[in-house]
């Protein structure tokens, strides 16, 4: 059973420092499963306080493009926002900001589970 408070409308909001654990190290810019976890780690963080007691969430889905690359000492700013609910499945926009430019934008699916299944 969902918390009824899971619905359309909650957002995430997650952020990061570019540095030398996070960058794709052949070219020193922000790697892309660094801001993919980031963006699905948003998510985690829009849905986390609602979810039942032994309830945890698994991410199963991620189209996302990487637009621009982001330098060494840039904060990126992952934001995830529900937009369905489907049973215990929920679909999530999300996007990446380096300031007030747009470096990444897609989508992400995540499936609400009982920890003990």
């Amino acid at each position: 059973m969902l918390n009824e408070k899971i619905a359309p409308g909650l957002k995430g909001q997650l952020q990061t420092l570019v540095c030398e654990h996070n960058v794709a190290g052949h070219v020193d810019k922000f790697s892309t499963p660094s801001m993919i976890s980031l963006m699905e780690r948003a998510a985690i963080a829009a849905v986390d306080p609602y979810l039942e007691e032994g309830q945890t969430s698994v991410g199963f889905e991620v189209n996302v493009r990487h637009l621009a690359p982001s330098d060494i000492g840039a904060t990126v700013i992952a934001h995830a926002e529900l937009v369905e609910v489907n049973r215990n499945r929920l679909n999530f926009n999300v996007e990446a900001y380096d300031g007030d430019r747009k470096i990444g934008e897609g989508t992400h699916r995540r499936a609400i589970i009982d920890r003990s299944r």
